[in-house]
């Protein structure tokens, strides 16, 4: 009798242990300062704690619009990690410089477009999200809104160990001929279905290049969705910065998206 007390006293320290861990767990972020090109950057690092302590996970590079890393990119680290991936929202610019004016937006995004730096500049994120430790290098995937979306596709086409990229609301990048049997990472394309800010040109010329390089790519529209649907700050920005009826939120395209992008992720990180 005192043998089975004894044990049951021993189970019950363990599992009060194990409560007390579930109940302390927690979304742990950092700010994360290294350096690129000779930029000073400063990006975001997000996990939870409870979960990375079970074993390496899944990584998501986070890349934000062409405002900068704000509050709604580190935002969006903070659910990965919720979800149970290890998020690290990327630098761009560089450390403290981010904008609410499309001018200033666009001149910081415009220094990245058609140049090797796009990529490069993305993936000196990605080589800060590996060497945490806490991923596992063959199930990572990276995200981008609007211009982030844009240097997912680039940073996939340069050969990144990606086993997929969002792109939420992302201008169109063409795959080079060179990424042609190369780019073996899986493409996630989710459109506002009335942009205005994306042609249906650009996107049927992004599609076609997609095809000639045999690249795996789903490309997904949300109706009456424009510029930027996922961002709740979209209307706010678009009424300061004269982009009424070009930018704005869309709930139902934002929770459509998101949800299409956790489907995806469980494709492209099963098995691996």
């Amino acid at each position: 009798m005192k043998t089975l007390q004894m044990r049951a006293v021993r189970v019950l320290s363990v599992l009060i242990l194990l409560s007390a861990h579930a109940v302390f767990a927690k979304v742990v972020t950092k700010s994360v300062v290294y350096e690129h090109a000779g930029t000073k950057l400063e990006g975001l690092l997000a996990y939870d704690d409870a979960v990375t302590a079970k074993g390496k996970r899944p990584g998501v590079l986070v890349i934000p619009e062409w405002w900068g890393l704000n509050s709604y990119v580190k935002g969006r680290a903070e659910q990965l990690a919720a979800m149970g991936y290890v998020a690290f929202a990327v630098d761009m610019y560089g450390q403290g410089v981010l904008t609410e004016d499309p001018k200033k937006a666009g001149e910081l995004a415009g220094q990245f477009y058609g140049k090797p730096l796009m990529a490069e500049r993305a993936n000196a994120g990605l080589e800060q999200l590996l060497k945490t430790g806490l991923v596992d290098s063959s199930r990572v995937a990276a995200i981008g809104f609007c211009f982030g979306g844009s240097t997912a596709q680039a940073l996939a086409y340069s050969g990144a160990p990606l086993a997929g990229i969002v792109s939420f609301h992302g201008g169109p990048v063409n795959a080079p001929a060179s990424a042609a049997g190369s780019v073996k990472t899986k493409f996630l394309l989710l459109n506002g279905a009335i942009d205005p800010m994306v042609k249906p040109e650009a996107r049927a010329a992004l599609e076609k290049s997609l095809e000639d390089a045999k690249i795996d790519y789903q490309s997904v529209d949300y109706a009456g969705a424009v510029h930027a649907f996922t961002n709740p700050d979209a209307d706010r920005l678009a009424a300061a910065g004269g982009l009424k009826g070009m930018v704005g939120y869309n709930e139902a395209a934002a929770r459509r998206s998101w949800k299409a992008m956790q489907v995806f992720f469980e494709e492209i990180f099963a098995g691996r």
